[in-house]
């Protein structure tokens, strides 16, 4: 069994590869709903989540714990297994794992769907928001990136709007990208253009949210899987209750929609996510 650090996948592994392997799972014909549900162990500290998956001749399973407090909030590691003598083959750092598959798997989301010179909006200026940039940057030449803060921030590269200027940077924007802890819709539906990308990946609890209903109403919502989507994504369940959407109208990854209005991609994270990358990486460090 090899360990392989967060440096290596990244080396190993850049965004534009993770979205293509994300890609060509899905178009061979693996499907989300296979995996079993996410389970959470609480502890008096936090949480710790374990996200088990199998396919493509591998075994694997995502162990993350999640602080209340202190830094940082969230560790973790991956193990992979050979599926056919069961022997462990890798451990890999769960944390930069996560990193760079969540925004592969919303890029490979709305990859059909992108300009191509897309100006972009960012809730979150964390490991995922920054992420997500980077990725849509590997895929896209990008016009415009601002991230829309509470306080001043510099980041390299991009521009920065308070509350005051977010009408104006969303109404402008191409892609909308979501990654943070928010409990209650962070913007005004409304301010989006009909042909607005939304992304929303901060959180798997179906308490929170970061959209509101009315984008649920107007867009197409596309998720991982129908089940997971109604057991996890708070934005989902609520605009369900509701009465914005029903179950019916999720439309699962991969399959395709027009756009001829809003589309929300709506992300809890699934293990088989996880294998994918966790798979690739492993056949690389091997090679």
């Amino acid at each position: 069994m090899i360990y392989i650090d967060g440096a290596r996948i990244r080396d190993l592994l850049s965004p534009r590869d993770a979205v293509d392997a994300i890609t060509a799972a899905l178009h061979a014909g693996l499907d989300p709903a296979s995996d079993p549900a996410r389970t959470a162990v609480t502890s008096d500290n936090g949480q710790m989540l374990l996200m088990p998956s199998t396919g493509g001749g591998r075994l694997g399973v995502k162990v993350v714990t999640v602080a209340d407090h202190g830094s940082p909030r969230v560790q973790g590691v991956y193990l992979l297994f050979d599926a056919t003598t069961l022997a462990p083959a890798a451990l890999l750092d769960g944390i930069a794992l996560t990193t760079l598959r969540t925004p592969a798997v919303s890029v490979a989301a709305v990859l059909p769907y992108l300009p191509e010179k897309p100006r972009v909006a960012v809730f979150g200026t964390g490991p995922q928001g920054r992420g997500h940039v980077e990725t849509l940057a590997a895929v896209r030449e990008l016009d415009r990136i601002t991230y829309l803060t509470r306080r001043p921030v510099e980041i390299p590269g991009a521009e920065t709007a308070t509350a005051a200027e977010a009408p104006e940077v969303l109404a402008d924007a191409d892609v909308v990208v979501c990654a943070t802890t928010a409990r209650q819709p962070l913007f005004d539906s409304s301010q989006l253009s009909d042909r607005a990308i939304v992304i929303a990946v901060g959180s798997h609890e179906p308490g929170a949210r970061e959209v509101d209903g009315a984008l649920l109403a107007r867009a197409h919502v596309i998720v991982e899987d129908r089940t997971t989507a109604m057991r996890e994504a708070g934005d989902v369940i609520h605009a369900v209750t509701e009465g914005h959407l029903t179950p019916a109208d999720l439309i699962p990854i991969g399959q395709p929609v027009h756009h001829d209005r809003p589309i929300l991609f709506k992300s809890t994270g699934m293990a088989w996510e996880d294998l994918v990358i966790a798979t690739e990486v492993h056949r690389r460090a091997s090679a």
